[in-house]
């Protein structure tokens, strides 16, 4: 346990110490006031300590009445006060609960200079604040998913029953026919983009490791992804030289394959994307730059949420996924992931610890 673990645990402690001393003094005053009770009966001669008085039974039995009347205003009056603040984190919880994420704690007065209570109300603001965000993100990402998910649907049914009335020339036939099988591989990539998050998002231990050629992977990447880039006259600058890497082969697939799809989807026709490795004795770095408009400096720091797009538009396909797995298979290798915007360009680049190369 280290010292910060240590301190927070001492602070914890002093927090309980006084609300038990708020009980310990409420029980003290309370069997205070009863003596007092019982000394003033005792003084005007209604109460009498020997054997008769305690076979009194209506006297015992007023005063008993009389300890809890005592008992029960000193504990509304006492305990309201410790009990106040748990009351105000239970309301907060069961609206939190209910989906109500706007919701902040906020204790006033001596009460919440307490370290542990400004523990307690820095954390829950920050869960509510992380739970609003990731609800606007979801709700997003319904919205643009539906949108992304439905254009190629409405292409494939409206292409599907136009061939299916015949009468088309042979070159519209086969036009309608390359429509709708790369609309049904957009649909598929989409599925496959969140089924990928969801396997990398379950998955904490890192399994599957091997040496390979970090190079020749790159190289099949692109090639994988020809059909994209050939159709915007794209040109590619790829590493001459052989890195080998110590990684789960087909979880960095998915790393080149996302960045490098979207520098081709961002970068006008004709220009160059450029993809390097370097290393040194503690990293290995790849990374891919496109030309194209940059990235707001405000997203720069969103586009690895989950369901999160820079472009709002939807004038460029992709529903805020890619780079997500991006950042969650990076983060298993125990590496980082970061853009970089200038002078119209825009690079991603990994590093990878030096641990992991060979």
């Amino acid at each position: 346990m280290n010292k910060t673990d240590t301190k927070k645990n001492r602070q914890r402690r002093s927090l309980l110490l006084l609300f038990s001393g708020v009980v310990l003094i409420f029980l003290l005053v309370t069997t205070a006031l009863v003596g007092v009770v019982v000394f003033f009966l005792i003084q005007n001669g209604a109460l009498e300590l020997s054997e008769t008085s305690l076979s009194n039974g209506p006297l015992l039995l007023r005063l008993l009445l009389w300890s809890l009347a005592i008992g029960s205003v000193l504990a509304f009056l006492t305990l309201r006060f410790p009990l106040k603040p748990i009351n105000k984190i239970l309301n907060a919880l069961n609206r939190l609960a209910a989906g109500d994420y706007s919701v902040r704690l906020k204790f006033r007065g001596a009460f919440s200079k307490h370290p542990t209570v400004a523990e307690l109300t820095d954390c829950f603001n920050r869960m509510a604040t992380e739970l609003e965000k990731t609800e606007m993100l979801r709700s997003d990402f319904v919205n643009n998913f539906s949108h992304e998910f439905k254009t190629p649907i409405v292409s494939i049914a409206g292409f599907a029953k136009l061939l299916r009335r015949g009468n088309l020339p042979k070159e519209r036939e086969e036009e309608y026919l390359q429509i709708i099988e790369e609309e049904s591989l957009r649909l598929s990539q989409m599925a496959t983009n969140v089924l990928n998050l969801t396997r990398v998002e379950n998955q904490t231990i890192l399994t599957e490791e091997s040496e390979y050629n970090l190079s020749e992977q790159l190289r099949n990447c692109v090639l994988v992804l020809e059909n994209k880039w050939n159709k915007k006259h794209i040109e590619f600058s790829l590493p001459e030289e052989e890195y080998f890497i110590f990684a789960n082969e087909e979880l960095m697939k998915q790393v080149w394959i996302n960045l490098i799809e979207n520098a081709v989807k961002f970068s006008p026709e004709y220009e160059m994307v450029s993809v390097e490795v370097s290393k040194n004795d503690k990293t290995l770095s790849a990374s891919v730059t496109n030309v194209g408009d940059e990235i707001p400096e405000e997203a720069r720091e969103k586009i690895f949420n989950k369901f999160y797009q820079a472009d709002e538009s939807h004038a460029t396909e992709g529903n805020g996924v890619g780079l997500a797995v991006v950042k969650r298979i990076v983060d298993l290798h125990g590496g980082s992931v970061r853009v970089d915007c200038a002078q119209g360009k825009t690079t991603f680049t990994v590093v990878l610890p030096r641990t992991r190369l060979r």
